[in-house]
């Protein structure tokens, strides 16, 4: 990793913290994701938040307060904002085309929701060239009908650390 890495952080909104439908593990999530920010910042790698536009009613509804990056990893100046519509955070957004004009080629991603979001733009960003590391313990999802969010959680990241992504653990990752 060097300065044609990027920190992309997807869909940490507040409304996805918020009550008993919070995300998985939220706390320890939003601890993880506030320590690679930091090493991010510190290292100078440009970071990206990808904002889902969530409609009405829903715990991410554009405008609302639920649909503000979560405040325990507010955007500063210099990080750039996308927004997105669908589970793939290159569809329909000016996600590759900011990394294009950065130089990035190395992406490090964490985030919400494991299945969707992380899954589909991991997979995205991987066939588009781009070199990614997912933070296998920096991102996560809600329990489904079939499967808790733990056991999701790994199924996606044996699936995607087989062919997509390198997995890194935030407790041993630098930005090097």
């Amino acid at each position: 990793m060097n300065s044609k890495t990027a920190l992309v952080i997807m869909d940490m909104q507040e409304g996805n913290f918020i009550g008993d439908d919070a995300i998985y593990a939220g706390k320890d999530l939003l601890i993880i994701a506030s320590y690679i920010l930091q090493k991010a910042r510190d290292a100078g790698i440009p970071v990206i938040y990808v904002l889902n536009n969530g409609g009405a009613g829903e715990p991410d509804e554009v405008g609302t307060s639920g649909w503000q990056v979560h405040p325990d990893i507010k955007p500063n100046e210099k990080d750039i904002l996308i927004q997105k519509t669908t589970p793939d955070a290159f569809h329909k957004t000016t996600l590759k085309d900011t990394l294009e004009r950065l130089g990035i080629e190395n992406l490090v991603i964490m985030g919400l929701q494991t299945e969707y979001c992380i899954d589909t733009t991991c997979r995205r960003g991987s066939l588009l060239g781009f070199t990614i590391k997912l933070v296998m313990d920096g991102h996560s999802t809600w329990d489904s009908d079939i499967l808790s969010a733990p056991k999701i959680i790994a199924h996606h990241n044996a699936v995607l650390g087989n062919l997509f992504v390198e997995l890194v653990n935030s407790s041993n990752f630098e930005f090097s």
